[in-house]
């Protein structure tokens, strides 16, 4: 499996299409780690970097800022100018889903094909600078506040002029990541923001081996980890992967019968079934719902604690049961709200009875519909309910045993199962084009079924 694998991975520079997809895909990425080491002006980098190490020092790297440190590549650590990485997108892509669903003039726009869409698209755009030109505001009002970190100065020169900086830098470099992400998408290989997201988990690696092996090392003062511990949590992350590629490749297939009139012959027909994902969503309902539930715990951390919003805020704050809740019934909410924009039962159930289709033993029409509706409500609970839990194993892990929420977070958790989502993605894109070009992919038998198949 592993020689069809590198045959597979050999094959595709065979093809020069792909190939210059391939390069400009890992060039643009290429631009992005670069751009995540240009500090933001006005920040004193020495200061800042002691009291990240302080707060990771003290809550393990459970905290806020390590889940949005991680996101961005490592850039908020370093307060550079890719600090908000593309979660501000994200979050204004949620938002004009949202408003297409209940607003009708935005739903019939919507329906106008590609010039409908570029308009949405350029409305979500607007929305992704509202919404970085805020956290860009906070984040300047945060840094100048000296009370935040222990007496560190953060800031050399604070004002307006500080805050009006940082506020258009990192909404700059939001919008060049956002742009970035586009041109991966017109001129690449993959979902581009999906890829600049992983290539940002994944630059945290090195530093979570290293912290690794530290734990491994009686002599580092690190504490020591058992080898039984690794080995279940190698067992963790071997049944991340294999349960994160079972539900996403994983379909019910409902089976559909043709009518087939000869005039002259008994009436004959043909098979052929509807296959139902039973993770439709994919990785984006849980990157919606870590977009949205980190927005609020961000402005709650900028603030002071003495201030009325940050005590209102408190309530859904990392490591509350509450926090838990409503992070599990926000991923439950976006598998279902993103399974129904780009499923819907009516239009199939009318598609198949105007083609003559029918599902055996269901009746066409309305009661073909209730029955799709009816099959995909129940598998893609179980869906939602997997990622729930992948998405607080790495809190578990890491209080469990008792490592930094870096370590943990590779052993398991939202960072994983992005990364296992995006690559299947990315290869079943690449083995279309391999197939294509009478090529074989990256399997013997069979072939890697793309998320919205």
């Amino acid at each position: 499996m592993i020689s069809q694998f590198i045959k597979g991975l050999t094959n595709c520079f065979k093809i020069l299409e792909l190939r210059n997809k391939i390069l400009f895909t890992l060039g643009i990425l290429a631009v992005y780690r670069l751009g995540c080491y240009i500090p933001t002006p006005g920040i004193n980098g020495a200061a800042l970097n002691e009291f990240f190490q302080r707060m990771d020092a003290t809550t393990g790297g459970g905290n806020v800022f390590s889940i949005m440190n991680m996101f961005s590549g490592g850039a908020l650590g370093k307060l550079t100018i890719m600090s908000l990485g593309v979660m501000p997108y994200i979050s204004s892509s949620i938002i004009m889903q949202l408003l297409t669903a209940v607003i009708p003039a935005l739903e019939k726009l919507s329906k106008e094909g590609q010039a409908g869409h570029k308009k949405i698209n350029q409305f979500t755009r607007y929305g992704t600078v509202l919404l970085a030109a805020i956290q860009g505001f906070f984040i300047a009002l945060w840094l100048e506040s000296p009370s935040t970190f222990g007496g560190l100065q953060i800031v050399n020169d604070p004002g307006w002029g500080f805050r009006l900086t940082t506020m258009v830098t990192l909404t700059a470099g939001t919008i060049f990541l956002m742009w970035l992400g586009e041109r991966i998408q017109e001129r690449g290989i993959g979902n581009g923001v999906s890829l600049i997201i992983t290539a940002g988990i994944l630059s945290s690696a090195p530093t979570a081996f290293h912290y690794l092996q530290l734990l491994l090392n009686p002599q580092s003062g690190a504490g020591q980890l058992q080898p039984i511990a690794l080995v279940l949590m190698t067992f963790f992350l071997i049944s991340v992967i294999l349960g994160t590629t079972l539900i996403s490749q994983g379909q019910r297939r409902i089976p559909v019968q043709y009518a087939r009139r000869v005039t002259g012959n008994p009436v004959g027909g043909q098979s052929a079934f509807i296959p139902l994902k039973v993770d439709t969503a994919g990785i984006i309902a849980i990157i919606f719902a870590q977009s949205i539930i980190l927005f609020p715990v961000t402005i709650a951390s900028f603030l002071p604690p003495d201030n009325p919003l940050h005590h209102s805020l408190s309530w859904i704050t990392r490591g509350h049961i509450s926090y838990y809740v409503v992070y599990a019934f926000l991923i439950v909410f976006f598998c279902y709200f993103y399974t129904a924009i780009v499923f819907n039962p009516t239009d199939v159930a009318d598609n198949l009875k105007k083609h003559d289709g029918f599902v055996p033993g269901i009746r066409p029409g309305k009661e073909t519909a209730d029955y799709l509706d009816f099959v995909l409500t129940r598998i893609t609970l179980v869906g939602s309910l997997f990622i729930c839990t992948i998405a607080v194993m790495p809190d578990w892990i890491m209080a469990s045993f008792k490592v930094p929420y870096l370590v943990a977070s590779f052993f398991g958790g939202t960072g994983v199962l992005i990364t296992v989502g995006v690559m299947l993605d990315t290869m079943k894109q690449v083995e279309s084009h391999l197939q294509m070009h009478h090529y074989e992919g990256f399997m013997k038998t069979g072939h890697l079924r793309g998320r919205r198949a």
